[in-house]
């Protein structure tokens, strides 16, 4: 069955904003648990599925994501049959609202209608989750619906996922309606903006998004066709992230910080695929304390880490202390700095201001390139 489908990577939603980080690369390419870029875990969903063809749509910045993605050869996608395709965008400036996923889909129709595969699975770059798209499209073809919307039941939806669509459902899991987000009760069921439809479906609903509204994402179509087509929703169970804000993101790394949480997401059946970067261990110095904590290669570590995440090639300097913090690759935290509830991110040099810290939710950032 899942050659019968191909997956498609929505990269191009324009209206989600991550403070700080998403000046330098769009969220897929945003640095998880200092090893995985979060783009990996949807394309590696596809590929332990049996999809062997894969389309990432791509807006501002690609960079990033081309380099890591690269020829896909290390998503063990099928080599002979298989193929990672970009779908760059040419006309719309990063902040333009024009810039959406189904303005990109439309400057790449012709290689869409060109796919052999009876159906599609839409899965967005800025979520991390785990899933059997198999299963998913299995469960598609045998219900008879014309397209089937995953879903994930929440208990924060007043605090977090604001920028997340809410999938409003009847007994019998039809969707009635797909409307942001407004922070107005705690218990929501939110869209993860994953989508199994036939080819033919989501041809049409990119051709009369013309008609509708240049500014119109998939979700607003697929919104509006509730009403003429059988919209179904499944519920997800298991983790959950929506890297939609600085706090999510923040608060996504240091969830895996808990031990089981961490073994129950991460199993040998199902692996999460990346680019590797070899890299000599990090060295531990006489003095240096570590608890609790994820440390990358490379480093080098004379101070104390609680709580928190150290990227490849960080250095930590001697009485330096960094605490419930996110420290991205290449980092000097310099002799007697104190970090706490921050994340870093590349190439920083932190050595004349003492103290980095937050007392709120929203983690303190320390921009790329910085010197403090």
């Amino acid at each position: 069955m899942a050659n019968r489908a191909f997956g498609v990577i929505n990269s191009a939603a324009n209206y989600i904003r991550v403070e700080g980080l998403h000046d330098y690369r769009p969220i897929g390419a945003f640095s998880f648990l200092g090893r995985f870029r979060v783009i990996d875990f949807p394309i590696s969903n596809m590929s332990n599925s049996g999809f062997d063809r894969i389309q990432v749509c791509l807006n501002s910045r690609p960079r990033s994501i081309v380099e890591h993605i690269g020829s896909g050869r290390h998503y063990n996608i099928n080599s002979k049959r298989g193929a990672i395709q970009m779908f760059f965008t040419q006309n719309n400036g990063a902040s333009s609202i024009y810039n959406t996923d189904i303005n990109a889909y439309i400057e790449n129709l012709e290689q869409i209608e060109r796919m052999p595969q009876d159906y599609v699975v839409i899965a967005p770059s800025y979520m991390i989750y785990k899933q059997n798209f198999q299963e998913l499209l299995d469960q598609h073809v045998a219900s008879g619906t014309d397209i089937t919307l995953l879903y994930h039941k929440v208990d924060q939806a007043k605090e977090f996922y604001r920028a997340c669509n809410v999938v409003t459902l009847n007994r019998q899991k039809g969707v009635e309606s797909l409307e942001r987000n407004m922070g107005t009760a705690k218990e929501k069921n939110i869209s993860m903006d994953t989508y199994v439809m036939s080819k033919e479906i989501f041809i049409d609903l990119i051709k009369k998004s013309r008609k509708e509204s240049s500014a119109y994402s998939l979700a607003d179509m697929i919104g509006l066709a509730c009403n003429e087509l059988d919209v179904r929703g499944i519920q997800h169970k298991g983790y959950f992230a929506a890297i939609t804000s600085l706090d999510d993101y923040y608060r996504a790394n240091m969830e895996m910080l808990d031990y089981a949480t961490s073994m129950e997401f991460f199993k040998s059946d199902w692996p999460f695929y990346t680019k590797t970067t070899d890299a000599c261990p990090t060295q531990y110095f006489h003095g240096a304390k570590v608890t609790n904590s994820l440390i990358c290669n490379a480093g080098l570590i004379e101070g104390t880490v609680e709580n928190s995440i150290i990227g490849r090639n960080v250095h930590i300097g001697k009485g330096a202390v960094v605490r419930n913090s996110i420290v991205l690759a290449y980092n000097n935290i310099a002799d007697g700095v104190y970090i706490e509830n921050a994340v870093i991110d590349k190439w920083a040099d932190i050595k004349h201001v003492k103290k980095v810290a937050s007392n709120s939710v929203t983690p303190a950032y320390v921009k790329r390139n910085d010197r403090l």
